[in-house]
C-alpha cells in the first residue's frame, strides 16, 4: 500500500479520521454539505484493506455512475493496486444487473434479458392503454409509467397496487393499477425489464430464493453506501439483505440534503438507522470547506427550521467574504435583466470565470426569461439537464441494432429498427406481426420468420425479413471485435445514408453521425478495458448493460456534465453535488420556493422544499445571491408575489414570516449589505 495509515490520518481532520477509523459495525456518518464525504468514503475503504480486509470483498454504492466511476479512480489510486484485486464500486442498480444475470432463469427471465430505456417504456404503455381503451386524455403513457416507477419504488407489486391506491385517490389510479399489471406481463412477455425492474426482482429473487440471497451476500464483508439519504424503500431493502449478516454497513449521507421523494427518497432511514441497526456508531462531519462563514451562516439559519432532523451545524474553515445579498425585482423581465447583468459585470471584471457561475431556478420553465437575456446580451450559457446525448435518435437507432446482434428475439428493439433504414416493411406489417407473436406466446422475430416462411407476408417484407437477416448475420459467431462488429453492421445498412437522406442540412447530418461514430469509439474503449476477457457478444452484452445504465439515469436524473467554460442555468435538482464560486438563485418567492404543491401538501412537503434551498445555498462558496418578484404573470395577467419564508429564515427572522398576512414586511439584506424592506403589499404595481 503506497499510503500509509500515518499519512491518511494527517490528511483528515478529527471528525472525519474518527469516521474512518470506527469500529466495524454499524457506522452513520452524517457528512454535512462540503465536509469531505468522498475522502471519508475512500479512506474508509483504505483502512478496511490494512486492517487486512481483501478489496474485492468491499462493496461501495453509489448514487450515480459517474460518482462510481470516480470513487473507484480514487480508490484505486489510495491503495496502489496493480492486480485485479479491487473494491467493487458502483451504482445499486448496475448491481443488481449483475445479480439478476446470475440468477435470472430463477425468475423466470431469460439470461439475455433486455433492459429498456424511457421511450421503450412509453411505447409499452402506450400499447397497454390501448389494449384497456384506456383514451390518453385520461391517462398519458407518461404518467402511467410515472406512476407505476413510484410503486415499484415503493416496492408494491402489480397485486398489491390497488391495496395501495389512497381513500381519495380518482379513478386515473384504479386504471394506473390495471395498467400496472398489464404492462408488467408485457414486459415479462418480452424478455425485458426497465430500470425498476432491476430492483424489484432482485428484491423478490431475495426474498423467495434465500439461499440466493446468502450467496448473494457472503461475496462481501464490508459494505460503504454513499448518498444514503437518498435511497428509497427497496434500495434500503436490497443493501440490508446483502449487509444482515455480518453488519458491517457503513452508510454516509446528510439529511438536510434528502430532496428527491418525489423520486422515491425516503429521509427516514437515516433519521431511524441507529433504530434500524442497534449499536450503530454515529459520526458527525460539520467542518464545510466549500463555503464562506457567511454563506455557511445563512444555511445554518435556514436549516435549522426544519425539526425532523439530525442536529449538526456547519462550520466554515474558509475565509470571510461577502454577505448574501438579497435582489427585489419588479417581474421576472426585471429579475432576468438585473441578475444577468451582474453576472455579465462580474464575469467582465475578472471576479468569476464564467463557469464558476451559476444561475439557480425551482423549475424549468423559469430559464426563458433568462436564456432570452442572456442572447441579447450575446453571454454564452449552457442549460444543463434540458437534453441528453443518450435522447438523440440515431443513438437509439445504433443501441437497437446493438441488442439485435446479441439477440434477435429482443421485440422492442426489432420494432425500433426493422425498417431502419426502410427495407420494404410497413407499419402496418408489423403492427400485425407483433399482435400475432403476443397471441402465440413468441418473439417477433420468430412471428416474421415464421410468416415469411408461410407466405404470410407481402413480397416487400419478405425481402425485409432476409435482408435484416443476412445484415445481421449468426450472433455471437464473428471473430471481429465488438466494434468492428457493430461498424461492420452499419455500413451493411448503409446508415450513413439514410441520415443525410432524412436530414436536409449538412451540419445536422454530420452531427448525428459524429454521435453513431462516439458510440463506436465507446464500445472499442470498453473492449480495450475488457482485455478479451469475454468474446464479442459478451462483450457487447457488457457494454449495453453499462450504457443503458447511463441512458436512464441521464434519462431519470439529468446527471449531465457541463461541458463548455461556460455560465450554467440549471434547477436546484440538478444542482446537488456541485460547486460554484458565484451562485444566483431567483425566484424566492411563496408558490416557487417553496412551490405551490408542497405548500398544499403540508409540513413534511415544505420540509423538503427547504432542504432543496438549502442544497442551492450551500452550492455557493464566494458569493450569494438571491432573488424575488414583486409580481409575476400568471394566466395572462400582472399578479403580486410573496416573498419565500426561506428569505426569513435565512436572515434569522423566520417569526416575521406571517402565512396569513401577505402584507407583512420584514428587514432583509439587500445590496451591499444595506438593510432593506421586502416589500409591502401596497407597493406593488398595479
Amino acid at each position: 500500500m503506497t499510503l500509509s495509515q500515518s499519512s491518511r490520518r494527517s490528511q483528515l481532520n478529527e471528525s472525519q479520521s474518527q469516521a474512518v477509523h470506527a469500529p466495524i459495525g454499524p457506522l452513520l456518518v452524517l457528512a454535512g454539505a462540503g465536509t469531505g464525504k468522498t475522502r471519508v468514503v475512500i479512506t474508509r475503504i483504505a483502512h478496511l484493506v490494512h486492517k487486512g480486509a481483501r478489496p474485492s470483498r468491499i462493496l461501495a454504492v453509489t448514487f450515480t455512475n459517474k460518482a462510481a466511476k470516480e470513487m473507484l479512480s480514487r480508490a484505486g489510486s489510495l491503495l496502489g493496486k496493480k492486480s485485479g484485486d479491487k473494491p467493487e464500486i458502483s451504482t445499486i442498480h448496475s448491481l443488481c444487473v449483475r445479480v439478476l444475470r446470475r440468477h435470472a432463469r430463477k425468475m423466470s427471465y431469460p439470461e439475455r434479458f433486455a433492459i429498456i430505456d424511457r421511450g421503450e417504456q412509453e411505447s409499452a404503455a402506450r400499447k397497454v392503454l390501448r389494449e384497456l381503451k384506456i383514451a390518453e386524455t385520461t391517462l398519458q403513457p407518461a404518467e402511467l409509467i410515472n406512476r407505476i416507477s413510484r410503486w415499484k419504488s415503493a416496492a408494491v407489486r402489480p397485486d398489491g397496487a390497488f391495496a395501495a391506491l389512497a381513500a381519495d385517490a380518482d379513478d386515473s389510479w384504479s386504471l394506473a393499477a390495471a395498467g400496472y399489471r398489464r404492462y408488467q406481463q408485457s414486459l415479462k412477455l418480452a424478455g425485458a425489464v426497465d430500470f425498476d425492474d432491476l430492483l424489484l426482482v432482485v428484491d423478490d429473487l431475495f426474498l423467495t430464493h434465500e439461499a440466493v440471497r446468502r450467496e448473494e451476500a457472503a461475496r462481501f464483508d464490508h459494505i460503504l453506501v454513499d448518498e444514503y439519504q437518498d435511497t428509497s424503500g427497496i434500495q434500503e431493502r436490497i443493501v440490508a439483505a446483502l449487509a444482515r449478516g455480518h453488519k458491517s454497513l457503513c452508510v454516509v449521507g446528510d439529511d438536510d440534503q434528502s430532496i428527491y421523494a418525489w423520486r422515491g427518497a425516503q429521509v427516514s432511514h437515516i433519521l431511524e438507522f441507529a433504530n434500524r441497526w442497534p449499536g450503530a456508531t454515529i459520526v458527525r462531519l460539520e467542518e464545510n470547506y466549500r463555503s464562506t462563514p457567511e454563506i455557511i451562516h445563512a444555511a445554518n439559519q435556514l436549516i435549522a427550521c426544519n425539526v425532523r432532523r439530525h442536529a449538526k451545524t456547519l462550520i466554515a474553515s474558509a475565509r470571510s467574504g461577502p454577505p448574501p445579498v438579497i435582489v427585489q425585482a419588479q417581474d421576472e423581465n426585471d429579475e432576468a435583466s438585473r441578475v444577468v447583468s451582474e453576472v455579465e459585470s462580474r464575469i467582465h471584471e475578472g471576479e468569476v470565470l464564467p463557469n464558476e457561475a451559476v444561475i439557480l431556478m425551482r423549475t424549468g420553465d423559469q430559464t426563458r426569461v433568462f436564456e432570452q437575456e442572456l442572447r441579447r446580451r450575446g453571454i454564452p450559457y449552457e442549460l444543463i439537464g434540458s437534453h441528453s446525448f443518450f435522447d438523440r435518435r440515431e443513438v437509439k437507432d445504433v443501441m437497437a441494432f446493438l441488442r439485435l446482434l446479441v439477440d434477435r428475439d429482443d421485440g422492442m428493439a426489432l420494432a425500433r429498427v426493422v425498417n431502419v433504414p426502410p427495407r420494404g416493411m410497413s407499419a402496418q406489417t408489423i403492427l400485425k406481426a407483433r399482435d400475432a407473436a403476443t397471441a402465440a406466446g413468441h418473439s417477433l422475430w420468430r412471428e416474421l420468420v415464421t410468416s415469411r416462411d408461410a407466405g404470410r407476408l407481402p413480397p416487400a417484407a419478405v425481402n425485409g425479413v432476409a435482408l435484416l437477416e443476412q445484415m445481421l448475420g449468426e450472433p455471437g459467431t464473428a471473430t471481429a471485435s465488438a466494434g468492428d462488429r457493430l461498424r461492420t453492421l452499419l455500413e451493411r445498412i448503409d446508415y450513413r445514408s439514410y441520415l443525410q437522406q432524412e436530414y436536409d442540412d449538412p451540419q445536422e447530418q454530420e452531427a448525428r453521425w459524429n454521435s453513431v461514430d462516439e458510440l463506436i469509439g465507446a464500445l472499442h474503449v470498453h473492449e480495450r478495458e475488457q482485455q478479451q476477457r469475454h468474446d464479442c457478444a459478451q462483450t457487447i452484452r457488457d457494454f449495453l448493460d453499462e450504457l443503458v445504465l447511463d441512458v436512464t439515469e441521464a434519462e431519470r436524473f439529468r446527471d449531465n456534465v457541463p461541458r463548455g467554460k461556460v455560465l450554467r442555468l440549471m434547477t436546484l435538482h440538478a444542482a446537488k453535488g456541485l460547486e460554484f464560486d458565484c451562485v444566483w438563485m431567483v425566484g424566492l418567492e411563496e408558490g416557487l420556493l417553496p412551490h405551490h404543491r408542497s405548500i398544499a401538501d403540508g409540513l413534511q412537503a415544505i420540509a423538503e422544499e427547504r432542504r432543496l434551498c438549502y442544497v442551492g445555498v450551500t452550492r455557493a462558496k464566494k458569493r450569494l445571491t438571491l432573488s424575488l418578484c414583486l409580481t409575476r404573470m400568471k394566466w395572462g395577467k400582472s399578479r403580486p408575489c410573496r416573498p419565500s419564508r426561506f428569505l426569513y429564515e435565512l436572515t434569522g427572522q423566520a417569526d416575521k414570516f406571517c402565512e396569513a398576512a401577505p402584507s407583512q414586511a420584514a428587514a432583509l439584506p439587500g445590496p451591499a449589505g444595506r438593510k432593506q424592506k421586502i416589500y409591502k403589499k401596497k407597493t406593488a404595481p398595479k
